[in-house]
């Protein structure tokens, strides 16, 4: 009998066709195996019980990269074999293949890379079946080398024969090349001039010890490293990229090294080691240079992914800064024309001649009791497949939100979810969102039905969708429903569900800013229970960066013109005619919009408490909050709730009150768990969080301790990194 057996899920760039080559050789089995645009596909000729037996096997032996979501077995028109043999690509039909992500180099290469003996010896491109770049490659699925930046590389007979066996592990491995074929290394300084060098790697370590900085070509893009150690770099980094505050991530050798600088547990040295390789925010060990995270005692550490990484570390011997080169509010530079604009930063590059098609951020993660959380999702993890709780009506493209984009489409049961994007705050950021759209309609040959936007009139994404409509549907959704459908949608939850949705903006229906919402939610709608009480953020989006505005303003709430003379860290940190000018915006609405806003509200206690009155990034609030947060001490101040509104000026009014900061931020942080649990009180439905406020290590780690089945997304980020796929669960309602 002939069989046809079809496996879609991550089976392509994985080695799945060479590992179903030999198996079926063990199984003595004749047939055929081959890529397609839904994934791969198997003919075989044997029994029934021999059917059986192999796809046992198939499932349960599977290669380290790959993963299954559907085998479906169909008996077919017998068909005689005289052996087992792998077939080309077949590029016909709808795709809906996964794109394989970009993962670590694997055990067997770094054991090569450091062999004397491998003819790949020191080679910074050492790659196989098992590891390296993928998506950051791709042009076009199925994933070929003819459809990938290494089609203009041609491989030696070494190399060639390698590829062309289906029993090496290098077979198909479509980066493959060496020393005599593949991508290779030069060093150049700001105005790309090469610098001479006997050997570049040496060169480039001893620039890093001499404190220099140096543009870093990787997987997805580049990075500006320096030494982790000099204090003087750093702060020059710091000076030259113009990020006074904002925390840098730092590159480690190897765990131990990782050990050296953080409290690492179980479950953050998994992810460290981890194909992905992701930053994991860890607790900081030791005294280290306080121009890594000024002012925070947490750090974001990981381990190197790529063999070029590997040989830097290994010559160097410390810990690398390792930022992403980008122009502030622009995506990560992929080439040297994007790199050009950074030349006042970076001494020195070290470029390879591998283009960079797709450009992919690193991704960061941290983990809350025994909870990932990722923050963001991009290198090792995008683009990825999510399982849909139903089918889609429709082909539809989700636009995401404006901060932290990613775009999602979505067809048949599936949503594919684009890498992390960024703030759609500059014409380059909207032109790389259009880029990686266009990317997925090509690479899955996918036209729009329908296109969803979130409701804000004004964010550059429901523009775009506005431009791009033609002859397909626009719908738009709701911000903080979209947050709720995310986590649902992941965690395959079906009926009603009770949404808790803390971020810093999103337009409401009433055309206020909301950010402080809870929603009993389905897939047919939402209804909105409660939320904080309007306050104004006076300046508009000034307020978004300046605590000390949010804050003015619920002094106003309180107490009305008398705030003017009051003497707290607030009304100090402006002049006395910026105090009268704010008062009479407050007085008559200008340019002061309603929110009801979590994220505002601890930029208004930090202001407060004279913690932080304008901020150099977003979320440095909480981050401060966070370190004054001490676990010894129990109690929460009084709101007030009634009839959906939650009054939190009497919480403000006794937090004013206390001389104790440390004291404060305990007790605003347990006040916030409190109202969630006031306002759920009556409902018997699942508790779902979604949000950027639930980032924040601390609340959230309150809120797990208060309600243990509550439900955050682990698979996408809880920030608008996950509206995207919201957005794409609408098409259900339609």
């Amino acid at each position: 009998m002939t069989y046809r057996i079809m496996i879609e899920g991550t089976v392509q760039g994985v080695g799945f066709r060479p590992f179903i080559y030999q198996l079926a050789s063990q199984f003595k089995l004749s047939g055929t195996v081959h890529n397609g645009v839904q994934g791969v596909e198997i003919i075989v000729s044997c029994s029934e019980e021999e059917l059986e037996y192999f796809t046992q096997a198939i499932t349960r032996r599977l290669p380290p990269l790959s993963s299954i979501d559907t085998l479906e077995v169909a008996q077919i028109e017998s068909r005689d074999f005289s052996d087992f043999q792998i077939l080309k690509s077949d590029n016909s039909g709808e795709k809906t293949a996964r794109i394989p992500p970009d993962v670590s180099i694997c055990s067997e290469c770094e054991k090569e890379l450091f062999d004397p003996s491998s003819r790949r010896y020191g080679y910074p491109f050492i790659t196989c079946t098992h590891c390296g770049v993928r998506y950051s490659i791709i042009y076009d699925l199925p994933y070929d080398r003819v459809n990938t930046s290494m089609k203009f590389f041609k491989m030696c007979k070494a190399c060639e024969e390698e590829y062309t066996n289906p029993l090496d592990r290098r077979y198909h491995a479509q980066p493959i090349g060496c020393w005599e074929c593949g991508p290779t290394l030069k060093l150049i300084d700001s105005v790309g001039r090469d610098v001479p060098a006997p050997t570049i790697l040496d060169k480039t370590v001893e620039l890093l010890s001499e404190g220099k900085i140096i543009a870093v070509k990787g997987v997805g893009g580049y990075h500006l490293m320096c030494d982790a150690t000099n204090e003087e770099a750093i702060l020059k980094l710091r000076e030259r990229k113009q990020r006074p505050t904002k925390p840098f991530a730092v590159m480690v050798k190897d765990i131990e090294m990782a050990r050296e600088l953080g409290e690492i547990s179980t479950h953050e040295e998994e992810l460290l080691s981890s194909k992905e390789r992701p930053i994991v925010i860890v607790g900081e060990r030791a005294p280290r240079p306080t121009g890594i995270a000024p002012n925070i005692s947490r750090i974001g550490l990981f381990l190197p992914y790529t063999p070029l990484h590997l040989l830097i570390l290994d010559k160097l011997q410390c810990p690398l800064v390792a930022t992403s080169a980008n122009v502030t509010d622009e995506p990560i530079c992929t080439n040297l024309e994007d790199l050009e604009k950074l030349q006042g930063v970076y001494d020195y590059a070290l470029e390879h001649n591998r283009d960079i098609v797709n450009g992919c951020d690193d991704s960061v993660v941290m983990v809350v009791g025994e909870q990932e959380v990722i923050l963001r999702r991009a290198r090792g993890y995008a683009p990825v497949s999510i399982k849909l709780p139903f089918t889609l009506k429709h082909h539809v493209l989700a636009m995401g939100a404006n901060q932290k984009s990613t775009i999602a489409i979505g067809f048949e049961n599936q949503a594919i979810l684009s890498p992390h994007i960024g703030d759609l705050d500059s014409i380059g950021s909207v032109e790389y969102y259009e880029k990686n759209i266009k990317t997925l309609e090509r690479m899955y040959g996918f036209q729009a039905d329908v296109i969803v936007h979130d409701k804000h009139p004004y964010y550059e994404s429901t523009k775009y969708a506005k431009r791009c409509v033609g002859k397909r549907n626009l719908r738009e959704v709701q911000h903080h429903y979209a947050h709720i459908l995310s986590v649902m949608a992941e965690k395959q939850l079906a009926g009603k569900v009770f949404g808790v949705a803390f971020d810093g903006t999103g337009y409401g229906d009433d055309g206020n800013l909301w950010g402080g919402e809870f929603m009993v939610c389905d897939y047919k709608g939402y209804e909105r229970i409660a939320y904080l009480n309007y306050f104004k953020l006076l300046g508009g989006d000034k307020a978004i960066k300046e605590p000390r505005r949010v804050a003015f303003s619920i002094l106003f709430d309180l107490y009305g013109e008398e705030a003017l003379a009051m003497q707290n860290p607030t009304t100090k940190a402006f002049s006395e005619v910026e105090l009268r000018t704010h008062f009479t915006a407050w007085q008559k609405g200008l340019n002061a919009p309603l929110s009801s806003s979590v994220g505002r509200l601890f930029d208004a206690v930090a202001s407060l408490l004279g913690i932080c009155q304008v901020m150099s990034f977003e979320g440095e609030s909480g981050m401060l909050l966070e370190e004054l947060y001490d676990d010894s001490i129990e109690g929460y101040y009084g709101f007030e709730y009634k009839e959906g509104k939650i009054d939190f000026l009497p919480m403000i009014e006794a937090l004013l009150t206390e001389p104790n900061a440390s004291v404060a931020v305990s007790k605003f942080f347990h006040t916030l768990v409190e109202m969630i649990a006031v306002v759920y009180a009556p409902y018997d439905l699942p508790l779902v969080l979604s949000g950027g406020v639930f980032q924040n290590r601390v609340l959230l780690a309150l809120v797990y301790e208060r309600f243990p089945e509550a439900m955050i997304s682990n698979a996408i980020p809880p920030n608008d990194g996950g509206i995207a796929l919201g957005q794409i669960l609408y098409d259900i309602s339609s």
